[in-house]
């Protein structure tokens, strides 16, 4: 039994070699930029528009509303990155009803890799919402001590994106191939059906979460202002109340 799309080697030259890794993340980069292609060519602003126009609606504003509920931010800033985090995990899930498919995700590699991407933008966005010293800051907070603890936290969590990801994805095909090699017909049908649905809610999960620490790197300095100004505020209300001796 197949576990990892890392093991299938479909074409090697010399030093060169192609996974069924790497020939399904094309795959599905593919027909990402297809679909896209194919539904926004013909865009309607009018009351009837096609199904895929719908469709597309309804994954951007809904991917919309959950960037507003965890950011309160301008949702047009993460909206890119956290959509495209979300369409390739989807779909590289979703696409394990096709016969002979291994889903990328299934691959440490590959969830390596969009954690890593997490890792990489939540700095940036950070940094680009703060200023490079105000972000800088935060990891000497409260005290300069807290700085390994920090960076350890960063790293941390990165791995637990990647791993998570890997481990539910990885697990399901396990599921899948011991009950298909007990019970060949009604019980892989079922998991088959229980994948799609789990391979959603991780897409789901690793999407919100990337935006959750994007977001915590974006808001954190802007909380600790606000912080420190009603603490002054209260300061200044007791000094007031206080009586003249």
């Amino acid at each position: 039994m197949t576990i990892s799309p890392d093991s299938i080697l479909l074409w090697a030259w010399g030093s060169l070699h192609l996974n069924a890794t790497i020939a399904y993340t094309w795959l599905i980069m593919a027909l990402l930029t297809a679909a896209s292609w194919l539904i926004s060519r013909r865009l309607s602003s009018g009351t009837r528009m096609s199904r895929w126009q719908n469709l597309l609606e309804v994954i951007v504003s809904s991917t919309i509303d959950q960037i507003r509920e965890v950011t309160h931010q301008d949702y047009s800033r993460y909206l890119p990155f956290v959509g495209t985090l979300f369409l390739y995990i989807l779909a590289s899930n979703l696409l394990t009803i096709v016969p002979g498919y291994i889903a990328p995700t299934g691959s440490l590699s590959t969830t390596t890799a969009l954690a890593i991407c997490v890792l990489v933008a939540v700095p940036i966005y950070g940094i680009a919402s703060e200023g490079l010293l105000s972000y800088l800051r935060h990891y000497v907070r409260p005290t300069p001590l807290m700085l390994p603890f920090n960076i350890i936290g960063e790293l941390s969590r990165t791995i637990a994106l990647a791993v998570r990801l890997y481990g539910n994805i990885m697990s399901g095909t396990v599921i899948v191939g011991i009950l298909l090699s007990l019970t060949p017909f009604f019980f892989p049908i079922v998991m088959q059906l229980l994948g799609l649905i789990t391979g959603t809610i991780q897409a789901y999960i690793f999407a919100i979460l990337a935006m959750v620490y994007i977001a915590s790197a974006s808001s954190a300095h802007r909380h600790t202002q606000e912080r420190d100004a009603q603490r002054q505020d209260q300061d200044t209300s007791k000094q007031k109340g206080e009586p003249h001796g």
